[in-house]
């Protein structure tokens, strides 16, 4: 994909192994001109010279102005984007992002559960760090495969108030989430961020022990039945902006139908649970089948995720 035009030029300044297969990169701008700030949860879009575009959490310090941090698991197999990146990441190569986008934000709360399954430690790393530097009560309830594949261990245990339980799987097994739950006082909120597995055991441990606490999660991939594209009829999309109409047929995505319009159309995921491809819904129903809308901004129909979402009526105008 083509960077957008507001898109960031950047340079990689330092690297770090952090885990096995896991890799940090601090991005900033060759002269330290300081970078569109963000809130904890934000994520970025890195545009890679064979065209792809990934997501990844920032999991830097938002008071650090002139730095942005991110940490990239390799994924074997995977779909080649986290194969690039420790390919490419050494000191000096200039890359391009997007600005910061928060479909993760840290909402106020008495005190704050944050749960985290290997590489989905990054957004919650940036949100503990937060509620620690404001004085918020806080736990860290981390699992991984093992010790050594999970990163920034010792900076979670490095900062202030918090309570922070290690579950290596190799060691201790699989978390126990009920008593996780059972313990949590009232006020707290859950931040999730991990595997699918996971998060659904959190969801049915919360929903089982205490269904008044607030769970707010990130995904890596979609659930099994978001974004399905078997499900739904033919439908037209016009484009207000490009002035083109274009069919969308049974079992194609309004990305795909759209690009051969728009072929500059930004994503990244594909699968709904990363908003690279979030779009303003200017007049139609979507019919959302994305992992990140909360239900009040379903109803309220302005913006839709074109990668996996589909239509209710027989029109959709997108601002594109």
């Amino acid at each position: 994909m083509l960077p957008t035009p507001d898109s960031l030029d950047l340079i990689i300044r330092v690297v770090r192994r952090e885990a096995l297969d896991v890799v940090s990169l601090e991005l900033g701008h060759s002269d330290n001109a300081p970078l569109p700030p963000w809130q904890p949860g934000a994520h970025i879009d890195l545009h890679l010279p064979s065209g792809l575009t990934r997501s990844y959490s920032l999991c830097g310090d938002p008071q650090d102005a002139d730095t942005y941090r991110i940490a990239i698991l390799r994924v074997r197999p995977g779909r080649g984007g986290s194969e690039e990146v420790h390919r490419i990441g050494h000191p000096g190569t200039r890359i391009t992002a997007s600005r910061p986008r928060n479909s993760f934000a840290l909402e106020s709360a008495t005190s704050y559960a944050f749960v985290a399954g290997g590489i989905g430690v990054t957004p919650l790393l940036a949100m503990a760090r937060h509620v620690a530097f404001v004085g918020r009560p806080w736990s860290f309830l981390y699992g991984g495969r093992s010790r050594g594949s999970m990163p920034f261990v010792d900076e979670i245990g490095s900062l202030p108030g918090g309570l922070v339980r290690l579950v290596p799987q190799s060691e201790a097994g699989l978390p126990n989430f009920t008593e996780a739950f059972a313990a949590l006082p009232a006020g707290a909120a859950v931040y999730c961020c991990g595997p699918g597995p996971m998060i659904d055991a959190v969801l049915a441990a919360g929903a089982s022990i205490r269904p008044e606490i607030p769970v707010h999660l990130e995904r890596f991939s979609a659930p099994g039945t978001s974004g399905s594209r078997d499900k739904g009829g033919a439908f037209v999309v016009t484009l207000a902006r490009s002035r083109v109409t274009v069919s969308v047929p049974a079992g194609i995505s309004i990305l795909e139908a759209v690009r051969t319009a728009c072929p500059t159309v930004m994503s990244s995921c594909e699968e709904g649970i990363c908003s690279a491809c979030e779009t303003e819904v200017l007049a139609g129903v979507p019919d959302h089948r994305d992992s990140v809308l909360t239900p009040a901004e379903r109803a309220a129909n302005k913006y839709m995720m074109i990668c996996v979402s589909r239509a209710l009526s027989t029109h959709l105008v997108l601002d594109l």
